[in-house]
């Protein structure tokens, strides 16, 4: 369904100007942005899947993951197509980098809260693709979602303009972010963008302004942002920004879309990287997708 987007501004020759993230596309008319999902009509900039889910779910918080975060609740999770990032590991790729023509199921916003509850769900989680491309629909879906008593959750990659996050923040409880590595090189190389400066603005900001639950993700990428520089960085960041006790959740990559050539992650290296959390003085570090 298309709504028209929050966050644009008109430019020259019926071009727009997205600020939603920090990518900041400028659309020409009849063209999408580089997520795909927002498109300019005759100079007005439309989200093309407003409510358009692609997948729906009830999981166990625990999968999101966050470990800390009403653990044992059940969690109605959903998501669409599209993504604002171009990560060559990325573990999602069938919905992230799938195009409009898949068959998506309509969910209204009032629908997605009464399917919550209807399956038992304690929140709804936005997830499996980054929420922040659909940012009109998890907007209006978690005031919503906050008026009838449900938990809201954002599983993201962090990349958002501050506008957008303090619009949403009041009505979001937790932020799980995928920190994916620590140097300008990997988010150039791997994730297609300059730096993680603005993710990691936003992960403080989502925490010390909004006060949201915030748990670190990081896939650990055999070569790629295995070495101890970078996960050095991370854990030292983690502590210094948002407190010893915040869990960092370090995953095992396993072959996948651009990256298939790839081994996974041996477990030594996994072990490895807990162990430099923990010297830097985290509390909470734990592995996943291992024994």
């Amino acid at each position: 369904m298309k709504k028209e987007a929050l966050f644009w501004e008109k430019k020259d020759n019926g071009s727009v100007r997205c600020t939603l993230c920090p990518r900041y596309c400028v659309i020409a008319p009849g063209h999408k942005g580089h997520c795909q999902v927002r498109g300019n009509e005759n100079g007005t900039l439309f989200s093309l899947v407003y409510g358009d889910c692609s997948a729906i779910a009830v999981d166990p918080i625990e999968k999101k993951p966050l470990r800390q975060f009403h653990p044992g609740t059940h969690v109605f999770s959903v998501s669409t197509v599209g993504c604002n990032l171009d990560c060559k590991h990325c573990q999602n790729w069938h919905l992230s980098h799938s195009g409009l023509d898949r068959k998506m199921e309509f969910l209204s916003p009032l629908n997605l809260v009464d399917m919550a509850k209807k399956y038992n769900s304690q929140g709804i989680a936005w997830t499996y693709n980054e929420p922040t491309i659909w940012f009109e629909y998890t907007y209006d879906s978690a005031i919503i979602a906050k008026e009838q008593g449900l938990y809201t959750v954002y599983v993201t990659n962090g990349y958002i303009n501050e506008e957008p996050l303090d619009m949403i923040g009041p009505y979001l409880d937790a932020y799980c972010v995928d920190l994916k590595g620590f140097s300008d090189k990997f988010f150039r190389e791997i994730c297609g963008i300059p730096s993680a400066e603005p993710i990691l603005k936003a992960i403080k900001r989502a925490k010390d302004k909004w006060n949201m639950h915030v748990e670190i993700v990081t896939n650990v990428i055999p070569g790629h942002n295995d070495d101890e520089e970078q996960l050095k960085g991370i854990a030292e960041w983690i502590k210094a920004n948002l407190g010893a006790d915040t869990v960092w959740e370090l995953t095992r990559f396993f072959p996948n879309y651009k990256l298939a050539n790839l081994e996974e992650t041996p477990l030594a290296t996994l072990q490895k990287a807990r162990e430099i959390g923990l010297t830097a003085g985290l509390t909470n570090v734990f592995l996943g997708n291992v024994r």
